[in-house]
């Protein structure tokens, strides 16, 4: 996922190790303290995982207990989801720094991390969707226009993240990222089989049964089926230079 932004709003870019965001907000000061959420919340969890490597690397959902907030986010949105927690890190990190910016005083709080996004805002918002080579991959978007949402894409052809389905897409959206990140593996790994339709509803089905998840948008060998509350599905048109959305 991508974000279009007015130009009258702050934009920053940060990377730590494997963690890759885009930072939107009205105020200079929000992206300093969305930064240092990322940075704090992601070292809480390293230091949580250091003696437990089955948090890492575990496929089924993992108790927490005690730990920090943020492993205890994860772990949450993988039991609703029945995946291991780390397949909701990028959207709980989103979400917890969105959190983080909307104490400081935003109004406007927009975390993209890794593709996951978490969105608060008082205006609306257009993302596209990403979905590799496929011809809808940028030509296709969003209009968020409900807050606070959560956006997640999980992709079993596209990308480097584990998936044991094939659907080129399958985007969730719900009220935070921690979940629509889980929920989108979880339904991506069913995606698969040579009864192409049948398992884009089965898709469906499994994601609306998902609690708290709103709506899903799935693209599998040409096929396009969603389910529940999506948001409004915009044109992307671009020019030189530039990206427009088109409702």
């Amino acid at each position: 996922m991508i974000c279009a932004y007015d130009k009258n709003l702050f934009k920053n870019t940060f990377t730590l190790k494997e963690t890759k965001c885009t930072i939107i907000a009205d105020r200079a000061g929000a992206i300093k303290e969305g930064i240092s959420s990322i940075i704090f919340h992601r070292k809480q969890l390293e230091e949580y995982a250091r003696n437990r490597p089955c948090f890492l690397y575990t496929l089924k959902p993992f108790h927490v207990g005690r730990g920090p907030r943020v492993a205890r986010l994860m772990a949450s949105a993988a039991k609703k989801a029945d995946v291991g927690p780390m397949a909701s890190v990028a959207g709980v990190l989103a979400d917890l720094a969105v959190e983080a910016m909307a104490v400081s005083g935003a109004r406007v709080a927009v975390v993209e991390n890794g593709g996951e996004i978490s969105a608060l805002s008082n205006r609306p918002i257009d993302v596209a969707l990403l979905a590799g080579s496929h011809v809808l991959s940028g030509h296709l978007g969003f209009r968020l226009e409900e807050f606070p949402i959560g956006v997640a894409t999980s992709s079993g052809v596209f990308g480097h993240a584990l998936s044991f389905g094939e659907a080129e897409a399958v985007t969730i959206f719900s009220r935070n990222a921690g979940l629509a990140d889980a929920a989108a593996t979880a339904t991506c790994n069913i995606v698969r089989g040579t009864d192409w339709r049948n398992a884009v509803r089965n898709g469906i089905n499994n994601a609306l049964s998902i609690k708290n998840v709103n709506g899903v948008f799935i693209i599998y060998r040409g096929i396009v089926g969603f389910g529940g509350k999506i948001p409004n599905i915009t044109k992307i048109v671009k020019e030189e230079n530039h990206t427009q959305f088109q409702n």
